[in-house]
């Protein structure tokens, strides 16, 4: 799967257990909505590191901070299924 692909990313870091968390409510979202993500971990990577180190893990939406710490799955899913204006 490529990036092009994901409307969502997930910004991670191994042993984040909040991240963990993420993950199966990103799973649950998109066994809803059909749709896809991707995860890049901010390991080696000073720039994500630098943005997102101490807000871990952060929901990405077409490219767009959208959350982070917890998965907000409602709003998440009401933004996914809502047409953009």
């Amino acid at each position: 799967m490529s990036s092009s692909d994901a409307r969502l990313t997930l910004i991670t870091r191994p042993g984040c257990h909040l991240c963990e968390d993420a993950k199966a409510a990103l799973d649950r979202v998109v066994a809803v909505t059909g749709d896809r993500w991707i995860e890049k971990d901010v390991t080696g990577d000073v720039e994500l590191e630098r943005e997102y180190g101490d807000r871990l893990p952060v929901v990405l939406l077409d490219g767009k901070e959208h959350g982070y710490w917890r998965v907000e799955e409602d709003r998440l899913l009401r933004d996914l299924t809502t047409p953009q204006l």
